[in-house]
């Protein structure tokens, strides 16, 4: 985990997994057989505001439910990749289509689907609950586990080095 502050100066990109990381991974199931997931508002806080102040905020999940994609809608994220099966390969198409190196994505996985992506990455990082492999090759491990704001934690980290957390008119806009 060294010297990932530094790396943080150049992050233009955050890339999250959504199961384990923007929720606690629990998934209640309705009569109908939907797929119920909490998500925290301060999460969505920071994933907003960095959205606004022109970062690229990418969401690459295994799971299929559409109402992921309606979750980060009202963010003003649309760059929501549901169903993704390889996502190494996922993670390389979007940095060619927008022309992204991979040393300036910060990507927060927590589990073994994510751990390729975490090896490219410029910082790869995790909730405080991630499997241990996925531990081994983040940069940093959040002090909170999935769904309870580690990714609010890691977008303020990157926003505070580049000078841009608190110092806008945007941030006191919800």
């Amino acid at each position: 985990m060294s010297n990932y502050k530094e790396k943080l100066k150049h992050i233009t990109t955050f890339i999250f997994d959504y199961d384990g990381v923007l929720t606690g991974g629990t998934v209640l199931i309705n009569t109908d057989g939907e797929l119920l997931r909490t998500a925290n508002v301060k999460d969505g806080y920071a994933l907003k505001h960095s959205r606004e102040l022109g970062y690229n905020v990418v969401i690459i999940s295994g799971g299929k439910s559409e109402s992921v994609r309606l979750r980060f809608k009202p963010l003003g994220i649309h760059d929501v990749f549901l169903g993704v099966g390889d996502k190494i390969e996922a993670f390389h198409d979007f940095l060619e289509e927008r022309g992204i190196a991979a040393e300036n994505v910060l990507f927060m996985g927590d589990d073994i689907p994510d751990y390729p992506v975490m090896k490219e990455a410029g910082v790869a990082t995790c909730p405080a609950d991630a499997v241990e492999e996925v531990k081994q090759v983040a940069d940093y491990i959040s002090h909170l586990k999935g769904g309870e704001g580690c990714a609010r934690d890691v977008i303020e980290q990157v926003m505070k080095i580049q000078g841009k957390w608190f110092s806008t008119k945007e941030a006191f806009i919800w």
